[in-house]
């Protein structure tokens, strides 16, 4: 129960459903044990009406005793139907406070996990999949859920009914009392050794679960792959593989179960034998009544329900815990990048790298060493490089996507790990070189960096960034849906919307990652040109592969494994003749031919 700890803050959130819930379940298991009070009455009036009606054998009086004693068992018949009906309308109560109450805890436990998502950094991301993430915030959940609703309210109802029901047997009886109930300690050491067992099996079920959901996300997302290089085949029998291991691993918790039921079923039935023997003796002794080994039997059977509840609210809990176990690996995981400030704080764009070191803390690979420079407000610096040179991890550092490990990053002559992140990224205007646009319209991808724009604001960013009559070209225009990731859109048009998302913000920092590859020349001098008037005043990073997209540039940086091998403004590096020279030289012999 320590990992379902956890929820005790929202059951005390909710305490005031939850005890109407408890006490509904006390009054509904009241209402249930005293039908069998009123049969045992019933069942002595019987046999002694019986004898009454022999005794007046041949007297008038035998008719008037006949007629009394189906009064009677109508009177009791209709007093059980009646505490039935009381039990129900309880049981009604009982579920609509416990079960509503479990909804409210699941949305709040959703909430909670998404937004601790979303303040966990990009390393987080990196190791864990999203197959997995969802399926904790999904399938984890609903698991858990299961134990809110359904196994709190067993578990009270089954706690309160044995109570009462031992209570009552004992209060006719001690000794059949104690005989009828000496299956429960073999039950109790039944349930320990089974709760360890369905515990483990569920965890693995739910990390098998995790695995599949994974495997099918990515199968999904890189459909066109798939189909291009005809591995729908080779897919298939990897799904059928990991659908296999799912099917055997839920199997053998089925398996465990399904010894379990029965064998409460077997302890249960052998405490009626136990009552009827026993109860029989007690008989004959004198000590009890017939009718007090009826309502016995109705009390056994009637622990059968929490004997049989007691299996599956085992099994709801273990399972609930190892989801909770799950989910809470998750919510302990506190983000690498933290931010202590607080207030406001407006950038002029003075960026500084002081001898900037970075080595990726996952892979171990270095992806910076000792990088030093410095882009003043309104200045253009270009970044060019092979690939795998860090450039990338240049704009990743500078967003603050991950920490510096050496060396410092300096904005206005404060370090970026000082400042409030929120403030200072909302400054920040950022097109990644993998594009990623949102299942919904032009417009909303646009705005997406902003709380509220009008139309003229959408359509002036959507020019600067040359996309403008390709927008209108769609039928329904900027409320043109692109779908999942931007599909309906082309490679250019997604990177020209991802630009035009970044203008809006009206951002002091603007930094380009390659956003330019996937146009063509002619449209690319269209974008430069636009963002020759966007940037004014503005620091602006380039990072690019093609030299036509950095040759204005104010000053370039040439990297290579991590290190600036060159620096300087075009025309200095063409006239050094080292790597930079090399690559115009090839990126003009391309165009030529």
């Amino acid at each position: 129960m320590k990992d379902l700890a956890h929820l005790n803050k929202y059951f005390y959130k909710y305490r005031w459903r939850m005890i109407p819930g408890v006490i509904f379940v006390v009054l509904s298991n009241y209402f249930g044990v005293l039908p069998a009070q009123v049969i045992r009455i019933a069942f002595d009036l019987v046999k002694e009406n019986i004898s009454m009606y022999r005794l007046f054998d041949g007297f008038d009086r035998q008719q008037l005793v006949y007629e009394v004693f189906g009064y009677c068992l109508l009177l009791f018949g209709a007093l059980v139907l009646l505490l039935a009906l009381i039990r129900g309308i309880f049981l009604f109560l009982m579920r609509q406070t416990i079960i509503l109450t479990s909804r409210h805890i699941e949305y709040d436990l959703k909430n909670e996990i998404y937004d601790h998502y979303q303040q966990l950094d990009m390393a987080f991301y990196h190791r864990n999949n999203t197959g997995d993430l969802m399926n904790r915030v999904t399938e984890d959940v609903n698991r858990v859920r299961s134990y809110l609703g359904p196994a709190v309210m067993y578990s009270i109802n089954t706690v309160v009914l044995s109570v009462m029901v031992i209570a009552a047997m004992i209060s006719v009886n001690r000794t059949l009392a104690l005989y009828a109930l000496m299956p429960i300690p073999i039950l109790s050491a039944i349930l320990l050794v089974v709760n360890k067992i369905i515990n483990r099996r569920s965890e693995r079920i739910q990390r098998q679960l995790s695995t599949l959901s994974s495997f099918v996300q990515e199968t999904f997302s890189g459909i066109r792959v798939i189909k291009t290089y005809n591995r729908e085949a080779d897919k298939m029998e990897r799904f059928a593989d990991e659908s296999n291991t799912y099917r055997d691993t839920a199997l053998a918790l089925v398996k465990t179960e399904a010894v379990f039921f029965p064998l409460i079923l077997l302890l249960v039935g052998l405490s009626t034998v136990i009552t009827v023997y026993v109860g029989g003796l007690e008989v004959a002794k004198g000590t009890i009544t017939s009718g007090n080994i009826a309502e016995f039997i109705i009390y056994v059977n009637q622990l059968t329900f929490p004997a049989m509840a007691l299996a599956w609210v085992t099994s709801l809990i273990q399972r609930a815990a190892a989801s909770q176990k799950r989910i809470n690996e998750f919510l302990r995981t506190q983000p690498e990048i933290r931010s202590t400030a607080t207030g406001e704080f407006q950038t002029n764009g003075h960026i500084r790298f002081e001898h900037v070191s970075f080595t990726y803390p996952d892979t171990g690979i270095q992806a910076l060493n000792d990088v030093s420079f410095e882009v003043k407000p309104g200045e253009v610096l270009a970044i060019v490089g092979r690939t795998g040179s860090g450039k990338s991890t240049l704009a990743n550092l500078l967003m603050r996507m991950y920490d510096v490990q050496d060396g410092a990053i300096l904005v206005d002559g404060h370090d970026i790990r000082q400042l409030p992140l929120q403030t200072y990224r909302s400054q920040i205007g950022f097109v990644p070189q993998d594009v990623f646009l949102f299942s919904d319209t032009i417009a909303n991808n646009i705005v997406f960096g902003l709380d509220t724009s009008d139309s003229g604001e959408i359509e002036n960013a959507a020019k600067q960034a040359a996309v403008y009559h390709n927008i209108i070209a769609f039928d329904q225009g900027f409320e043109t849906n692109i779908g999942e990731r931007g599909i309906t859109l082309s490679g250019g048009q997604k990177q020209r919307v991802s630009i035009a998302r970044a203008l809006i913000k009206k951002p002091q920092i603007l930094i380009f990652d390659d956003c330019l590859s996937a146009v063509d020349t002619k449209t690319e001098e269209e974008i430069l040109r636009n963002l020759s008037v966007a940037m004014a005043g503005k620091s602006t990073i380039f990072i690019a592969h093609r030299v036509s997209t950095i040759k204005n540039a104010d000053h370039i940086l040439v990297l290579d494994h991590g290190r600036v091998i060159e620096q300087g403004s075009h025309e200095e590096l063409l006239a050094m003749e080292g790597s930079y020279h090399e690559l115009y030289e090839k990126q003009l012999l391309e165009e030529a031919s």
